[in-house]
């Protein structure tokens, strides 16, 4: 039986008790699925404690559902018994209307009340006889509107394409660009440093001025929602901070963390029910491998694809393993199936997202079990906390496969960690020319002695190292890294340490960030966050100053050369006139919108570059951060680089005939 207060949607849970139960008509749909296998259903009903559920929603439906065997309890203080939410199973819909004929069920003794097998057995008549009026469109009520914002790393906006595919499988099939006309609101969260999560709070108050004042909203035209929206929170934020969110004066619906996003429908449903919605459990399995995410940017020529989730490294001052879980890989052939879909939809780059993407395993088609870090080789100097118990296919493997299987598409990746950079992969990315040249170093400190406190299982000397063994195999190669000043007990000799390791490396880009101490975190629970917040801010914006002098020079070395940029779209600056998109490099270029060349052979004349064309580029100007250069042809991915070979080769022949 329902407790009071869960009765808003009129739902009856109908057991096989001494209820006496008003004779339906059977909707068109519903006679099709039940013209056959009423014996199917009937025998189904026969089982040991099987329930149906009615289903009253204000307009038109009955829905007719299985339930489990399993008790379900509710977590208000009356501790009664609540319905299941509901689950796929054999669900059917009846129209609304009651069969004149039928209103009385034919008894022996009035006292008599009838069975679960009189009701389908009266069923299959009235289907035969009763022609009642099919159920409209227009009398079936919408699922909701979705509105989403994400913050965070490019797996949050993966996650979301994800969460957006499995709520349209639900029906909730049409998603606004506006929270004011959305009947459901997701959030999706970043918990890595505490300035995204004061940006999330922010949001949320005003989702929940949106809720809480709905009526005076929708009168004066703030907003247009059919009801007030369910606020939901997604993401790592909502795994680290599901108790104080749920607590917020009923400011959110749902919290729903990384690993949880196919009970979201189930979650949603119970808030009809006056529940609140929560699910943040972590997984060891689960990747969304047989899930197709809903491109947020339909016509969008680049795209993210995750390839493995969670992170075992445990580095002092991260959250993620505690947001994410432990690291899970999908299989390589899912992977490739959908690079193979974002082929056919016209997407020419992929980014390969994982929270360690090279440290990628798949290890599900082998069944052998192998001594822990057995042929698992890592850079040269550095060390692992997590030994591997299964080596798989690696993530060369899986870049071997996918360069090779589409030549005209472009594949980056990130973030890695430097311990996973085997010769073997940096060999692969040398010799693909569709693997950009370009690679994410997070060093996040020069410091050896933050190093072991951060605990990244390397030191300065190694790091370095590296960087030169990467460029000794990549000559033209990009790198780009994170930092954080002002760790805990950081010195000013050990932050001269970072702006020194700065100034060597050269860097193309780099993500600088103040320290914030995360809860949960080895950092937390072992050391002070004892760097006053002033003195953070001054090393930080001293940081960003040496970098900006770095990174112009990496910029400003590409002036003269001829880069290969893929059309992403107009140059907001100038977007009747100019174009932008970006070289192997990641270098953001923009150019003049002129008609060029076409090398292709099956294309002949001039025509202007559009979204998507691979254009060669001489870079004439640069700045901090950006080129500006005119364009010389149209071009595609393999023929670009096989110029660029044969032209190598003949300056090569050129100079031994000199000699």
């Amino acid at each position: 039986m329902y407790h009071k207060g869960l009765n808003a949607k009129r739902s009856v849970l109908w057991k096989q008790s001494n209820r006496r139960i008003p004779w339906l008509a059977l909707s068109n749909a519903v006679r099709t699925l039940m013209a056959s296998p009423l014996s199917s259903l009937s025998s189904i009903l026969s089982q040991p404690h099987c329930a149906i559920r009615i289903r009253l929603p204000t307009r038109c439906c009955f829905g007719l559902q299985s339930l489990s065997p399993k008790p379900h309890l509710s977590s208000s203080r009356c501790n009664l018994r609540t319905p299941p939410p509901f689950r796929p199973g054999f669900s059917l819909t009846f129209s609304r209307k009651f069969s004149q004929s039928h209103s009385h069920l034919p008894l022996s003794n009035k006292s008599e009340v009838p069975s679960l097998h009189s009701f389908i057995a009266q069923a299959a008549v009235a289907t035969s006889e009763v022609q009642p009026d099919p159920v409209s469109a227009s009398e079936i009520l919408p699922r909701g509107r979705i509105y989403h914002e994400t913050y965070g790393c490019q797996m949050n906006i993966n996650d979301m394409e994800i969460v957006l595919s499995i709520m349209k499988k639900a029906g909730y099939n049409e998603v606004v660009e506006v929270p004011e006309s959305a009947e459901v609101i997701f959030i999706n969260t970043c918990a890595i440093r505490d300035n995204a999560e004061q940006k999330v709070w922010q949001r949320l108050n005003y989702f929940w001025f949106l809720k809480r004042h709905w009526k005076s909203n929708v009168s004066i035209g703030r907003a247009d929602s059919l009801h007030p929206p369910k606020v939901v929170v997604l993401g790592c934020m909502a795994e680290r901070l599901k108790d104080k969110i749920l607590d917020a004066d009923k400011m959110v619906d749902v919290v729903c963390g990384p690993d949880a996003y196919r009970d979201l429908p189930r979650l949603l449903e119970e808030v009809d029910y006056g529940q609140k919605g929560i699910n943040t459990l972590l997984s060891l399995e689960e990747t969304y491998a047989d899930i197709s995410p809903v491109r947020i940017s339909k016509n969008s020529v680049t795209a993210f694809v995750s390839i493995m989730r969670g992170c075992n490294n445990m580095c002092s001052f991260c959250i993620v393993p505690f947001t994410r879980g432990r690291e899970r890989s999908r299989p390589v052939e899912s992977i490739v199936r959908e690079v193979a879909e974002l082929w056919k939809e016209g997407v020419k780059e992929v980014m390969l997202l994982g929270q360690n993407v090279n440290s990628y395993n798949d290890a599900s088609g082998f069944d052998k079990e192998v001594e822990p870090g057995a042929n698992w080789k890592l850079s040269e100097g550095f060390s692992s906390k997590c030994k591997v118990k299964e080596t798989g296919l690696r993530f060369s493997d899986l870049l071997d496969r996918l360069s090779t299987e589409f030549p005209e598409m472009r594949f980056r990746y990130t973030s890695p960690h430097p311990k996973d950079f085997p010769d073997e992969l940096l060999y692969l990315m040398r010799d693909r020319y569709n693997v950009c040249k370009s690679i994410h170093l997070p060093a996040q400190t020069g410091s050896s002695t933050v190093l072991e406190r951060m605990r990244r299982g390397y030191t300065r000397e190694a790091y370095l190292d590296l960087v030169q063994k990467i460029r000794r195999i990549i000559p033209d190669v990009g790198i780009t890294s994170d930092f954080i000043c002002g760790f805990c007990g950081e010195t000013e000799e050990e932050y001269a340490d970072t702006i020194s390791l700065v100034k060597a490396v050269g860097y193309d880009m780099a993500y600088m960030f103040a320290y914030s101490m995360r809860e949960k975190t080895h950092a937390h629970r072992n050391y002070v966050d004892d760097v006053p917040d002033n003195i953070k801010q001054r090393r930080l914006a001293e940081m960003i100053e040496v970098f900006r002098e770095s990174t112009g020079q990496c910029y400003d070395s590409q002036i003269g050369t001829v880069q290969l940029v893929l059309v992403e779209g107009p140059n907001k600056r100038a977007p009747d006139t100019e174009l932008i998109g970006k070289t192997d490099r990641g270098h953001r270029v923009s150019f003049k919108n002129t008609p060029v060349p076409h090398w292709d052979d099956d294309v002949g004349g001039n025509q202007n570059p559009r979204v998507g064309d691979f254009v060669e580029v001489r870079i004439l100007t640069s700045t901090r951060a950006s080129l500006f250069g005119e364009a010389l042809a149209i071009t595609k991915l393999s023929l670009f680089y096989s110029n660029a070979d044969e032209a190598i080769a003949d300056e090569q022949n050129l100079k031994s005939s000199c000699l």
